[in-house]
């Protein structure tokens, strides 16, 4: 492997998770509009509506997701809003995702799709957690399971 290919595989997993960190924040941003009405410019809306849980979904999903606490299962979850939002809100005026500004949506889809098969990257609670339980483990632990 020569010393380009050694670099891409060494910092592959770290932009894993710059790459989940960046889509969370932004995602963060969605249901901050939602529920808080910050970032101004958005559309605030009562949080026992449909938008409301929605909302909900994208600013608690989006901080667990920015902090990588329960990635994977949380990534899976927003994946799925982001595909009911879509076919709700947007496949309704156009097919094409540029037409019914669909595009961050379906990204949104498809990036929390492959992080929730992917996971999270090295950097985040989930790790943390993992490496502490490990570290309490009785040395015999781990070959009895």
């Amino acid at each position: 492997m020569n010393s380009l290919e050694s670099c891409y595989t060494r910092w592959s997993p770290y932009l894993l998770s710059v790459l989940r960190i960046m889509t969370a924040a932004l995602f963060v941003e969605h249901g901050g509009q939602k529920l808080l009405g910050f970032p101004p410019g958005g559309m605030h809306v009562p949080l026992f509506t449909f938008m409301g849980f929605g909302g909900a979904l994208e600013l608690l999903g989006g901080i667990l997701l920015l902090i990588g606490l329960g990635a994977r299962p949380v990534a899976f979850i927003l994946s799925g809003e982001m595909a009911v939002a879509y076919f709700l809100a947007h496949a309704p005026h156009s097919f094409f995702p540029v037409n019914n500004h669909g595009e961050l949506a379906v990204l949104y889809c498809f990036v929390f799709l492959y992080l929730a098969i992917a996971g999270g990257g090295p950097i985040g609670l989930d790790v943390l957690f993992r490496r502490k339980a490990r570290a309490a483990m009785p040395c015999n632990a781990e070959s009895m399971t």
